[in-house]
């Protein structure tokens, strides 16, 4: 599984480097399968649960599972890519968002854009604080507890109907891995376990829908999300990231 998120690090970050205005979100899903294809391994989220594409590209209010189409991509859209990698019979899953900056540098689209850059950053430090928590003897009520507390804490909202998972010779395993909950709840993580941990966070309403692929969840009030994700072990030392 390491392996195979070191393949998903290198494919993710050449699909992200490719991110810009005037681009079709179906053109990242092709560079995408010829990217995983070239490494030997295959993308797990084509024909999950009839997912039709190799990528998901999710646009500022889609939270996750967008479908890659014709959309193109605009200056000052923020991009959630989340990609799912099959290696020698396991399963990595990772995600990240980020800027469409066309012309704008980073700092220029940060001064634009204060909101959703403090939505980008919440969301990818919510990870890091989880994964903190990912050691045998915690539950899992602790991970989604110390992701809820700062996401609340800087005046965001986690999703409550989507979930991390466990993950291996499937995509999706037990257990969920929710966004919220208190420190005491859930089954006690051990090592060996290998988690999918993934924050899903609103600038507004927690409350998503589905949108009209059937397949893309959006929040209903409209305003963007952010979501981040790692492929992480659980060892006796400390969290391994596989997805690092």
């Amino acid at each position: 599984m390491a392996e195979g998120g070191r393949i998903l690090v290198k494919v993710l970050k050449e699909i992200a480097a490719s991110v810009k205005p005037g681009i079709a979100t179906k053109d990242l899903n092709a560079l995408a399968r010829k990217l995983i294809s070239s490494h030997g391994a295959e993308p797990s989220f084509l024909g999950h649960d009839g997912f039709p594409a190799a990528i998901c590209v999710s646009v500022n209010d889609e939270v996750v599972h967008g479908v890659p189409s014709e959309r193109i991509l605009k200056e000052g859209d923020i991009l959630g890519l989340d990609i799912g990698i099959k290696f020698r019979g396991f399963h990595t899953d990772g995600a990240t968002t980020l800027p469409v900056l066309g012309l704008l540098s980073e700092k220029q689209w940060q001064k634009n854009n204060p909101v959703a850059f403090k939505l980008i950053n919440v969301t990818r430090e919510a990870l890091a604080l989880g994964i903190k928590e990912a050691r045998p003897g915690n539950r899992l009520g602790e991970i989604g507890h110390v992701i809820q507390r700062f996401v609340e804490k800087n005046g965001f909202n986690v999703v409550r109907d989507l979930a991390g998972h466990g993950i291996g010779r499937r995509l999706h395993e037990e257990p969920n891995v929710p966004n919220f909950g208190d420190p005491g709840e859930g089954v006690i993580l051990e090592s060996g376990m290998v988690l999918a941990i993934e924050p899903m966070v609103t600038e507004g309403d927690w409350r998503i829908k589905k949108g009209h692929d059937g397949f893309v969840f959006i929040t209903q009030d409209g305003k963007h999300s952010a979501h981040f994700e790692h492929t992480i072990a659980i060892t006796k030392r400390s969290p391994k990231i596989l997805t690092k």
